[in-house]
């Protein structure tokens, strides 16, 4: 019987990107899922398929810490996947505050929620990459401080460090998750590097690269990602790693232009990028080792860059028409 056949699970950010795919695995494995919704996403991936008729959705926002006690209790949550953000650098870097209050305040709020409801087992907490800042030495590893220095890093080094003292205070069953760059089918940002580059083929034009096409990244295909953050909650009781931190990554590190230019080979197309060298406020060189993820919790990716890409010009291929 699968782990997950009628546990009670809430998500928050049921609706976006990642978090439209773990709803939608969780309810093909039988769990009873409870999304929090913020804002009514018609073209969201979670739409795609019937999934979303079993879904119990809360309509609100995370700044509610008494909406999310009343889901919590009323739902009789027992695994949480808090994975609701304002996940755009960008938006960070223009709207600092609503995104301080979305990621941080956000995110002690639903801790909070939480440390008050006693039947909570399990809670995975969506940090990020970003959280470990700029260092000297890579691969980043979960040892590595927390050292975000513009908003959106500063916003996940701050949740990050608020979930490890919840679990160091209150014993709270908390998990953390720090993921590279995700992609895939259902990422309606088009201002991230790749659907944004795979829309502007479909249409015939010139990707455009906002920076100058040397920033080195990690990037995290989401069906990996979700089976990551699924195993993470099954394993972390019985491996008494309560309070711990994860990296996930296929650890592959990638410029910029090297991913607009593969995506172009897929897409057999002979456009050529156009780079604006416009990047401000964002961290040079970043990728992460899973080495932990891969020794304590037996993980491996399934998918390579090539694989995940491949299935993500599928999906907007469809989607665009």
């Amino acid at each position: 019987m699968s782990f997950w056949k009628n546990k009670n699970v809430f998500i928050t950010g049921c609706i976006g990107f990642l978090g439209s795919y773990l709803a939608k695995e969780l309810v093909n494995k039988g769990a009873n899922v409870t999304g929090l919704v913020r804002d009514l996403i018609p073209f969201s991936n979670l739409y795609k398929g019937e999934e979303h008729n079993k879904i119990n959705f809360v309509f609100g926002q995370l700044e509610d810490i008494n909406l999310l006690e009343r889901a919590l209790g009323e739902y009789e949550i027992d695994t949480v996947f808090h994975i609701a953000a304002q996940a755009i650098v960008g938006v960070a870097n223009r709207n600092p505050l609503a995104t301080f209050e979305t990621n941080i305040r956000g995110t002690w709020n639903l801790l909070e929620a939480a440390r008050r409801s006693p039947i909570i087992k399990r809670i995975i907490v969506a940090s990020s990459d970003k959280a470990y800042g700029d260092q000297e030495i890579l691969p980043y590893d979960e040892s590595m401080p927390l050292c975000g220095k513009h908003p959106y890093d500063v916003s996940k080094s701050c949740a990050d460090l608020i979930s490890q003292a919840y679990h160091k205070t209150y014993g709270l069953p908390v998990c953390i998750t720090r993921c590279g760059n995700l992609y895939g089918g259902g990422d309606l940002n088009f201002n991230r590097i790749i659907p944004q580059t795979i829309r502007s083929i479909l249409n015939g034009e010139e990707p455009v690269i906002r920076s100058d096409g040397t920033f080195i990244r990690d990037y995290f295909y989401v069906e990996d990602a979700v089976t990551a953050y699924m195993l993470l909650a099954e394993r972390m009781i019985d491996l008494k790693i309560e309070g711990e931190a994860f990296n996930f990554s296929n650890e592959i590190q990638l410029t910029v232009l090297e991913l607009v230019n593969k995506i172009l080979a897929l897409m057999e197309s002979d456009l050529k990028p156009v780079i604006l060298n416009q990047g401000t406020n964002e961290i040079r060189h970043q990728y992460l080792s899973a080495k932990k993820a891969r020794d304590i919790l037996k993980w491996k990716p399934v998918y390579t860059i090539e694989e995940g890409l491949k299935k993500t010009i599928a999906w907007y291929r469809e989607f665009c028409g």
